[in-house]
């Protein structure tokens, strides 16, 4: 079959690679109808050296069930279904208390071994405790709304979640990437009062606004603050939802929130130091966020998306085929797509 292979920093090719199969009888194989590129698939595209072993790569993919092993129940040859960006068992104690992100039976596609997403075929290991069977057809429009439950929807949802956002909350998102876009969308769905976005790239806010961004600031350090401040009669917001953004990007949401109020960080960090110092530590300010169980999430978000209340899916807005991935990992990189699907 064919697979996404990256071999160093700007060298994403598509190769033949060996058809999955069962190996554990917990596992399953499953037939590939889309999957996308994640920003972190960028790091490795932007820095792998040439000297590392080439490696499949991608996590996020919805697909049709080939085959199944004898341990898996629940599941059959035919079904359609998606799977968060990790697999895992759904039953251990971290799975049980919503901490799916730290399985103890879990791991990572495309890592020590395992098949990436971005391919015509995946092994997927614990596969009844990771794929979630959808309820409509291979053909149906929702699908690339449903991709995004694979993991970019959750995480912005897990920013929301941990922030607190509720009915009568004000929130500011730093960030107008595919994450930051749907943490608004996020924001909305839990009843945030008001919701600002920082983001500098018009086409990105505007989805923003269409998702439920009430404010765009496109300013950015002290001034931007300044701006916030100023559009909540200068207390900042009480919740914060810092997506994926660099160390100034954690150094605005300390400045745009209201003293008492949460900071959440999520997506892969991008810098290893918070400036938290004793004047955050007199404001009561609450630090959260972190690595998102989206598996623990999916279930929730999944009806919404099937009723048509979000469409989430409006993230993508570029399509290539598999063949055609290196042109969709390039105009990432360059900022020309905001997140791009990929069809085998």
């Amino acid at each position: 079959m064919r697979a996404t292979v990256i071999h160093g920093a700007g060298d994403v090719r598509v190769e033949t690679v060996p058809d999955p199969v069962i190996r554990e009888p917990t596992d399953a194989v499953v037939r590939v109808l889309r999957a996308c590129i994640c920003g972190t698939d960028l790091w490795p595209y932007r820095s792998m050296p040439a000297s590392e072993p080439a490696s499949r790569i991608g996590h996020e993919f919805i697909g049709v069930v080939e085959e199944t092993g004898s341990d898996v129940s629940g599941l059959r040859r035919g079904d359609l279904v998606v799977a968060p960006y990790m697999f895992e068992d759904n039953t251990c104690d971290f799975c049980v208390e919503g901490l799916t992100s730290s399985c103890r039976h879990g791991g990572m596609w495309a890592s020590d071994g395992f098949d990436g997403a971005q391919g015509e075929a995946v092994r997927v290991p614990q596969a009844q405790g990771t794929l979630i069977k959808l309820p409509v057809g291979p053909d149906s429009a929702l699908l690339p709304s449903l991709l995004t439950l694979s993991d970019v929807f959750p995480t912005g949802h897990h920013a929301a979640v941990t922030a607190g956002v509720g009915p009568r909350t004000q929130v500011t998102v730093i960030g107008d990437g595919a994450v930051g876009v749907l943490a608004v969308l996020a924001a909305r769905r839990l009843g945030a009062e008001r919701i600002i976005l920082m983001g500098r790239h018009p086409e990105r806010t505007s989805l923003g606004r269409a998702f439920g961004a009430t404010d765009v600031v496109a300013d950015r350090g002290q001034q931007g603050v300044e701006v916030v401040r100023e559009l909540t009669g200068g207390d900042g917001t009480h919740a914060v939802l810092e997506c994926v953004g660099l160390r100034p990007a954690i150094e605005m949401a300390f400045g745009v929130v209201r003293d008492g109020g949460v900071v959440s960080r999520v997506g892969g960090p991008q810098y290893d130091e918070v400036p938290v110092d004793f004047r955050m530590w007199t404001r009561n300010i609450t630090l959260t966020g972190g690595f998102t169980p989206a598996r623990a999430y999916i279930d929730e978000l999944l009806p919404d998306v099937l009723d048509g209340k979000v469409e989430p899916g409006r993230v993508f807005d570029r399509t290539v085929d598999l063949s055609d991935v290196s042109d969709g990992y390039r105009a990432m990189a360059d900022r020309e797509a905001l997140k791009v699907l990929v069809v085998p």
